[in-house]
């Protein structure tokens, strides 16, 4: 067998081997979690199950996972830049399987195991992990040292949404919206989103109009009871507020309203389901004009119970407001007189909604844009708080991202670059998107990755489901988390200096600015800026 170090940049695939400096050594904040992985080249028999020990002070701490190659589908769109793996590669190693699952490798293919450190206890210094494989008859040990500073990461300020589909947990797993199947697995996803840098989640007052093709329906998932008798509207909140607490308990900070009108444009009511004289019916949906009277009217007591209910729970200003999502330009007219009807219920909410046209913002149409990364400049010159959001269109200009076929890099480089534009928020639309685009039916993600042929196989989501309602990782998904480390480390070495000497410290070096366009591509960059920032704070 052949084994090797390397960092948790590495993507090992199985005709290669990997091209990389192997990884022995790194240091971490004492509350930090920190991965590396072991490639793993079996040359004896044709099939092979290895086993995997860790003999570390730190055992107790460390999880090892077997890197599961997935199928991509749909690579990229056609407009993608050089900064992907080849078109020809059709699955990637992606998904973080335990390794109490049986696999079995077949002889001369390189694959990998991760190892993760999540810290429970204090602990610095020095420490060996050693890895030891045994396979065959044959064992080899590999030794990683971790250097543990005797610092901890300030808490995460970035506000990050990563949009949670509840519908697709209820949709895989077969299980009704509210059961007592449903808050059992809802909230160890919620739990595994907030360990992953998560802070504000999608609440669905209202089942989300989210990537629905028009005339079309997704499961309804709302929160909110609504009831109608003789005219008047009432509201029960006994599920969001239980929504609220789950989030709350296990980490959520803020809350994501879902949004009031329809996708690209703001033309329709989102689905809304009320108990009217008794009956359960549809009362708003895509037949629904978004300004009309009766949407106006049910928003109008809408807003005077949800405002009392969010005082009460003294959630109100950790609530964000959306209008629409992802209006262009032709649409304007329209999502102002949207807009206008929230303003003036919701006067002092804050309020925000993914955009790209410098317009809204300028006509004060919405407080807070949230512009797509290759806009970042143009926003960040004229926004206050500055938001950016990436989906299945950044795939040129080397613009971040973490589709399947593009390097962990890529993925990762997020964290310094919004610390460099000093950003309050971030948004990604797919955490567990497990249906076709416009949710016209459901996938399975262990087979379709790519949302049905229709985006970049990993722009739909980032967890996958695994038995017993259990989320299971991919390694994107970790790898984006280690985005945020390094932002509150660069955020941490800031408040022992100064901002100045942090950017200073970032483009040391560089030949040209730092941008969301031009920056470094090779893993060594991104592993010396951490290493350095680590030693800066160390002394």
């Amino acid at each position: 067998m052949k084994t090797v170090l390397l960092s948790s940049l590495c993507k090992v695939f199985k005709s290669e081997e990997p091209n990389a400096t192997e990884f022995t050594s790194f240091s971490s904040l004492k509350n930090e979690n920190f991965s590396f992985q072991v490639a793993y080249l079996p040359e004896t028999k044709e099939e092979t199950h290895p086993e995997i020990k860790i003999n570390s002070d730190l055992a107790d701490d460390i999880t090892v996972y077997f890197v599961r190659n997935i199928s991509a589908g749909k690579n990229t769109r056609k407009d993608f830049d050089s900064f992907h793996y080849s078109e020809k590669i059709k699955e990637f190693p992606d998904l973080l399987q335990p390794i109490d699952e049986k696999f079995r490798l077949k002889k001369d293919n390189w694959y990998s195991f991760w190892i993760e450190y999540k810290p429970t206890r204090d602990v610095t210094g020095e420490h060996k992990i050693e890895v030891q494989i045994t396979a065959d008859g044959e064992t080899q040990t590999k030794v990683f040292t971790l250097n543990i500073l005797n610092h901890r990461l300030p808490k995460q300020e970035l506000l990050f949404t990563n949009w949670f589909h509840n519908d697709c947990i209820c949709t895989y797993y077969n299980v009704d919206i509210f059961s007592d199947e449903y808050w059992t697995i809802v909230e160890r996803y919620i739990k595994n989103a907030a360990e992953r840098g998560i802070n504000m989640l999608l609440t669905p007052v209202f089942t989300p109009p989210l990537d629905t093709a028009v005339g079309g329906e997704r499961p309804t998932v709302q929160l909110v009871d609504v009831t109608k008798n003789n005219g008047v509207y009432s509201f029960d909140f006994t599920n969001f507020r239980r929504y609220v607490n789950i989030c709350l308990r296990n980490g959520i900070e803020a809350f994501e309203i879902s949004h009031f009108f329809t996708q690209w444009g703001a033309k329709h009511a989102p689905k809304i389901v009320a108990t009217v004289d008794g009956k359960e019916k549809k009362i708003f949906g895509w037949k629904t004009n978004s300004t009309g009277k009766e949407y106006k009217e049910f928003l109008t007591a809408f807003s005077v119970a949800f405002k009392k209910e969010v005082e009460e729970t003294g959630i109100k200003d950790r609530c964000w407001l959306h209008v629409s999502d992802e209006p262009s330009g032709d649409q304007i007219r329209k999502y102002k007189a949207a807009a206008k009807i929230l303003r003036e219920l919701f006067e002092d909410f804050n309020m925000l909604d993914a955009l790209s046209d410098i317009r809204y913002y300028r006509n004060g149409l919405i407080k807070t844009p949230v512009c797509g990364e290759g806009e970042a400049d143009i926003f960040r010159a004229e926004v206050k708080d500055f938001w950016t959001y990436y989906c299945c269109t950044q795939v040129n200009d080397n613009l971040p991202n973490r589709m399947f076929a593009q390097p962990s890099v890529r993925n990762r480089v997020l964290g310094v670059l919004l610390y460099k534009y000093d950003a309050k928020g971030f948004l990604q639309w797919g955490h567990n998107f497990w249906y076709s685009q416009y949710s016209k039916h459901p996938i399975d993600p262990f087979k379709v990755t790519d949302a049905g042929g229709n985006f970049p196989a990993g722009d739909s989501f980032v967890v996958y489901p695994g038995k017993g309602g259990k989320p299971l990782n991919s390694l994107r998904h970790i790898v984006f988390a280690d985005a945020f480390q390094d932002l509150r480390a660069l955020r941490l070495l800031e408040s022992l200096t100064s901002r100045e000497y942090v950017l200073k410290l970032i483009e040391k070096d560089l030949d040209i600015p730092l941008t969301f366009k031009t920056y470094p591509h090779e893993q060594s960059w991104l592993l010396n800026l951490r290493k350095t920032i680590n030693e800066e704070i160390a002394k």
